[in-house]
């Protein structure tokens, strides 16, 4: 059913392409706002394609970008301000919308779920997923709570995502290279610090419609573990015992409810540990690591359309798993591509939906050091989780690459 809205002029912060196609087939009009430097014109270009106006300003101008904001809204009687993108811009661009009476969630909702630090207190207060942790402001406050805390415990930094500035600190030496690592990435506090929560990871994708959350679904996600755990491949649907994946749903729920958010999608990693799940983290935005391509490839369900559907008043519908989808990533050594070979006879394999290797003989490929520094990845489709598996295993068998290693610092990942 679809019950609609009186003012169907949406602004946008950071919306990607096919975000600002599927609001305009939704029957919205764009206003797209983006950080040139953020993303090459040709990407840029794609946006505008579909967009009334593409605005541009330096996110990082907090007092600029709320500016523009405001006087977009006013020129074009604007009805929506959303932002969808990374949550390093989401703060300011959801305060002023609030500001204008114009944004689908309180400021304060998405706060406490995109800071780490923030979400943790909240959960201590509602007594939901407990997790022994300290806020850290600084990287001598972190050694000084590693000092209080039973190690092994996991140290991050409270706003960044995609595994940056993560480690599993086991002892003095865990300490100094997670130090030297997160001076030398710039990544500054504050920090937390918490017990290390072992057992399987899961991510949960949601979309909230006036107050109620609907849970999407359950995907199961494999990282390379202690100490950086970035993650090396994703399954959708998650092969999950229907008891632990009830309570996987509920305990999200139960998150989101006392967050108070009200609209819009919700990306949550959870630990199933021996004492039940555990929430990780939780972010007001989709799941990268191509995780709704994975929904939509094992369900036929378009969750990026599904927003704008919910956002022009349409009720929410379930998602129901038709097959298995995962997503592979490649890890190569660091050093300099010679040569690479299998990639078109991987592109010709009927349950190859999507290839990316992005290199070229000649490139430099990075460390791993986390979910940006990976050489690229691959999505198959499958009948079941284990033939999920031997499709990737297959892809990265035939997926040749010629690497002549770099020699690796001190404190760089082996």
């Amino acid at each position: 059913m679809t019950h609609g809205v009186p003012n169907k002029r949406l602004l946008m912060v950071m919306p990607y392409s096919q975000f600002v196609r599927k609001a305009a087939q939704a029957g919205f009009e764009v206003w797209a706002v983006w950080d040139p430097s953020l993303r090459e014109k040709s990407y840029l270009d794609s946006v505008a394609e579909h967009a009334r106006e593409l605005l541009t300003v330096d996110f990082g101008d907090e007092r600029a970008l709320r500016a523009l904001i405001a006087s977009t809204v006013r020129t074009h009687d604007i009805g929506t301000v959303l932002h969808l993108g990374a949550e390093s811009s989401m703060g300011p661009v959801v305060a002023e919308a609030e500001r204008l009476g114009l944004s689908p969630n309180p400021a304060a909702a998405v706060h406490r779920l995109n800071d780490k630090a923030a979400l943790r207190a909240l959960l201590a207060e509602h007594g939901i997923s407990p997790v022994r942790s300290e806020l850290a402001p600084t990287v001598e406050a972190v050694a000084a709570a590693v000092g209080r805390l039973p190690l092994p415990v996991v140290v991050k930094p409270t706003r960044l995502s995609g595994s940056r500035g993560i480690a599993l600190i086991r002892d003095a030496d865990d300490l100094g290279e997670w130090t030297e690592r997160v001076a030398a990435a710039g990544h500054a506090g504050p920090y937390l610090v918490e017990e290390y929560l072992r057992g399987p990871e899961f991510s949960v994708e949601t979309l909230s419609a006036k107050g109620t959350h609907h849970v999407v679904g359950v995907t199961a996600k494999r990282t390379t573990g202690a100490p950086l755990f970035v993650e090396t491949s994703h399954i959708h649907p998650a092969p999950l015992a229907p008891a632990d994946d009830e309570a996987v749903r509920t305990l999200v729920t139960r998150l989101l409810d006392a967050a108070g958010l009200v609209f819009g999608p919700a990306h949550t990693e959870v630990i199933l540990t021996g004492r039940g799940p555990r929430i990780v983290e939780s972010q007001t935005r989709l799941g990268g690591d191509r995780i709704p391509q994975l929904i939509e490839t094992a369900t036929g369900y378009d969750i990026e359309a599904e927003i704008f559907r919910a956002l022009a008043g349409a009720d929410v519908e379930p998602a129901a798993a038709l097959h298995t989808a995962a997503v592979g990533f490649f890890l190569l050594p660091p050093g300099r591509l010679e040569s690479v070979r299998g990639l078109d006879t991987v592109r010709t394999l009927p349950y190859v939906h999507t290839l990316h290797f992005p290199f070229a003989p000649g490139d430099e490929l990075p460390p791993t050091t986390d979910s940006a520094t990976r050489h690229g990845y691959v999505v198959v489709d499958a009948q079941s989780p284990a033939e999920a598996d031997e499709r990737l295993a297959r892809v990265r068998s035939l997926l040749v690459a010629d690497v002549r290693e770099a020699t690796l610092s001190k404190g760089n990942p082996r």
